[in-house]
């Protein structure tokens, strides 16, 4: 009786082992290596397939633009458990099955998670609300679907702060980008990866610090 019930146990085991195995999907393309996997058993293949795709055509543009020598290989995961939309450690995004259920437009969060695996700031010298921006930025500027996902810049508010962090700081940042300086974005970025990011950089590179930068938007927030 107990060699059959620990070769049930083990039986069990190999069965579990095997579905992970089978829920595991690697994809190569360009250079880059994908490696999807998820417990959710509802999945919409469909929706997987577009999780995919828009991997595969956003993480080259954004590592080209931003950091060519970001990793290679990125993990996907679908989790049930996580209760968040999507978090990114260490190369892997994990995203909400639940999100994903209730919004299986929003596409480009995957934008947004691969942007910060790019931007790689380690133990980062800068803020939070500048690395949430900076991703949000991304997602405006290269992401492939947003307006399916009814996901856009906000117009200015008299509450808002450049401190507010994703969205608000997004559009922040776009409007530096149209109307003082092309490239800037990309010179604070690289700064937070280096680790010589201070907030004099903002006056180094635009001749204005933040304070007076969010000013000049203010009277005049067109993107």
């Amino acid at each position: 009786m107990k060699k059959i019930f620990t070769l049930s146990i083990c039986a069990m085991l190999i069965s579990a082992f095997s579905a992970q195995l089978k829920a595991q999907e690697i994809t190569k393309k360009s250079g880059y290596t994908l490696s999807f996997e998820s417990n959710f058993a509802e999945l919409d293949p469909q929706l997987k397939k577009r999780l995919i795709k828009t991997f595969f055509e956003v993480y080259p543009k954004l590592a080209k633009e931003y950091n060519p020598s970001t990793i290679k290989e990125v993990k996907f995961f679908v989790d049930t458990a996580y209760k968040g939309v999507a978090a990114t450690a260490d190369g892997k995004v994990t995203f909400s099955s639940l999100w994903m259920v209730k919004h299986p437009e929003d596409i480009d969060v995957v934008t947004h998670e691969v942007m910060h695996i790019v931007q790689d700031y380690g133990r980062s010298v800068g803020p939070g609300w500048l690395t949430e921006g900076i991703a949000d930025y991304a997602r405006y500027k290269f992401g492939v679907d947003n307006a399916g996902a009814k996901w856009s810049l906000p117009a200015l508010k008299p509450e808002h702060s450049y401190k507010n962090s994703y969205r608000i700081t997004a559009a922040f940042f776009a409007w530096m980008e149209k109307n003082v300086k092309p490239g800037t974005i990309k010179a604070v970025d690289a700064s937070l990866r280096d680790h010589t990011y201070t907030k004099e950089i903002w006056t180094k590179l635009t001749g204005k610090d933040l304070d007076a930068l969010w000013a000049d938007y203010v009277k005049n927030s067109q993107v």
